[in-house]
């Protein structure tokens, strides 16, 4: 019989499936039809502080609108504020009550203060675990990149300190050495990385001339970049490893174990096949286990991580290396497949 349990972040999972943060969590249903499709974990939707600071002012100025208007009626009134990120944290809790299985809640902050208070109250609610979004956009041309850095750096090392619950770091790949970066990281105590962040593009609609914001999921095909820096961190940090964009089924799930993940996240697939779809995606992984004989996860979790190829390439310009190599024909072939 094939075992699936894996950890992540100190907490036991009964598998390495993980729902991702997303609107679906917004919705009490969902978030059970995950667990009964055998989701491991929840990774509840990112507290944004920009959008609480954008409602806070927002909120300000309608109050105070017509206040000039009818200055007799302002006595009448008590002061109204912002509730701020109570709703978020009043939803999260009411999530973890809602199930067994463990709730990952997800924190964007912008000051370094703010990181703080906000991860300490979300720690309150009872959630299992916080996941750090780091969400930098560079619109400073002045500001280099390792000011950016050690700004993280030192966000992680905050919270962290901070924090009894286990905390992991959600990261991009826009970084000049993202192994150097997470190894700097990894020494700063957070128990896991999850690889990668999709960072939201906008568009321009050219009809309007305006800017557009569309919605757009992950292609299957983007799990090779997470696959790749996976296999590379594999037996190099401390902190687990969940690799996360572009993961569809459980093939996608195989390569990622195959290359040293603990686990990985998965929203678009939930999007574009239904919540259902787990348990199809957890379906094919024991298929494939048993077929290969494997008994448990750790049978095969990092068998083709760089550290345990014999061919030193296998991570590195391989493909590029390898295109090279073939002749116009062969590429044309290899592409139409």
């Amino acid at each position: 019989m094939t075992d699936l349990k894996t950890s992540y972040m100190g907490l036991g999972l009964k598998n390495p499936i993980i729902a991702g943060a997303s609107n679906l969590m917004m919705d009490m249903d969902n978030v059970r039809r995950m667990e009964e499709s055998g989701a491991a974990a929840i990774v509840y939707k990112s507290l944004f502080e920009e959008q609480i600071e954008l409602e806070a002012l927002q909120l300000g100025e309608m109050i105070e609108e017509y206040s000039e208007r009818h200055a007799e009626m302002i006595s009448v009134f008590p002061s109204v504020e912002h509730a701020g990120p109570l709703e978020y944290l009043t939803n999260v809790r009411k999530v973890k009550e809602s199930i067994s299985i463990p709730v990952i809640a997800s924190l964007n902050a912008t000051r370094r203060d703010t990181w703080i208070e906000y991860s300490k109250k979300i720690e309150d609610t009872g959630v299992d675990g916080i996941e750090l979004n780091l969400f930098y956009i560079p619109l400073d041309t002045e500001k280099g990149g390792s000011t950016v850095e050690n700004d993280q750096l030192e966000t992680v090392k905050d919270v962290v300190d901070n924090l009894s619950i286990p905390v992991s770091v959600k990261l991009s790949s826009f970084y000049s050495n993202p192994m150097n970066f997470i190894k700097k990281m990894d020494g700063l105590g957070p128990e896991g990385f999850v690889l990668f962040n999709r960072l939201f593009q906008p568009d321009i609609d050219i009809e309007s001339q305006e800017q557009a914001f569309p919605f757009r999921l992950s292609s299957p095909g983007y799990h090779r970049l997470p696959l790749r820096f996976t296999g590379l961190l594999y037996d190099h940090i401390n902190a687990d490893i969940c690799s996360s964009s572009g993961i569809f089924n459980g093939e996608d799930v195989i390569k990622l174990i195959l290359s040293g993940a603990d686990c990985i996240q998965c929203v678009s697939t939930l999007y574009q096949n239904g919540i259902g779809h787990i348990e199809k995606m957890l379906e094919e992984i024991r298929s494939w286990m048993k077929d290969k004989g494997f008994k448990k996860l750790d049978d095969f979790r990092g068998k083709l991580s760089m550290i345990n190829q014999k061919d030193p390439y296998a991570y590195e310009r391989a493909q590029y290396v390898d295109l090279l190599m073939k002749g116009a024909d062969v590429i044309k072939r290899d592409f139409k497949r």
